[in-house]
């Protein structure tokens, strides 16, 4: 059943995102060819307790053995961190979550390492755009399904691109997965009405070439079954009445990755 916030609340939460996006943001910085996503998840995990926070991911469910998501080309989601040196024209989607004052805080980015080709340029840019598609829907009155209309009408149907099923967005509070599930698919006026202050993580999470994925012998990372690229984006999200308040900030991250001269900045979109 979905956990309805104070707006009290929605503030606290908010911080706890404004904390991932300031990490999210120090990532950006560092990020060149030959940075491993082990490096980034000690950097994360460094500037969270730093902050008075706990990281959401360690241990999670007694086994995820890191602190982040760290996601290379046909990784989807879930991927492990390791010592491979990210190279020039590599993708890589970092999810990190934390706990500050007893609410989560958790979203994800994904960072283009160097010069990528230009149809992975595109994924990655119509992917962000689908995430604030989606969010325009987070309104009250409207439905669940309509938020994922809008993601897979402007990804799969007016792009081509497979839409991952296995794997959704999801209400988030006290708890890092609440109710609803918020699928990246669905039909417009279809599920639950959405009632203000459902604080969602919406995340679009699509590949450049078909919808299928497996899991990997770890029992985490997820792959996309023909091996093309991947993309995730995520945001905290607050249904209100006449627009979506987003709890999260994507302005810092984007400010980060113009300034470093390593990463080819995704496409900014204004929301």
């Amino acid at each position: 059943m979905p956990i309805y916030k104070t707006n009290a609340e929605v503030e606290l939460m908010k911080a706890a995102a404004q904390l991932v996006s300031t990490t999210l943001s120090e990532v950006a910085t560092m990020l060149k060819p030959g940075v491993t996503t082990l490096q980034i998840d000690k950097l994360c995990e460094t500037v969270v307790k730093d902050n008075g926070a706990v990281l959401s991911f360690y241990n999670y469910q007694g086994s995820y053995p890191h602190n982040i998501c760290a996601s290379v080309n046909d990784v989807v989601v879930h991927g492990f961190p390791n010592n491979n040196p990210l190279k020039d024209g590599d993708i890589v989607s970092i999810d990190l979550g934390v706990i500050l004052n007893g609410w989560h805080g958790d979203h994800a980015y994904t960072f283009c390492i160097g010069e990528i080709d230009a149809a992975t340029q595109k994924l990655v840019n119509i992917t962000k755009e689908s995430l604030y598609k989606g969010i325009e829907k987070a309104i009250v009155n409207n439905r669940l399904g309509d938020i994922g209309w809008a993601i897979q009408n402007h990804t799969e149907f007016l792009n081509g691109y497979g839409v991952v099923r296995e794997l959704v967005g999801h209400g988030l509070g006290k708890s890092l997965h609440e109710d609803p599930q918020v699928p990246n698919y669905g039909k417009r006026g279809n599920g639950p009405k959405l009632k203000e202050n459902l604080v969602l993580a919406i995340e679009p999470m699509i590949n450049m070439g078909k919808k299928e994925v497996f899991t990997d012998e770890d029992g985490w990372t997820v792959k996309t079954k023909d091996g093309k690229p991947s993309v995730h984006f995520e945001h905290d999200v607050c249904v209100k009445k006449d627009k979506a308040l987003i709890l999260s900030n994507y302005s810092i991250i984007e400010a980060a990755e113009r300034k470093n001269s390593n990463l080819w900045a995704s496409n900014i979109i204004n929301f």
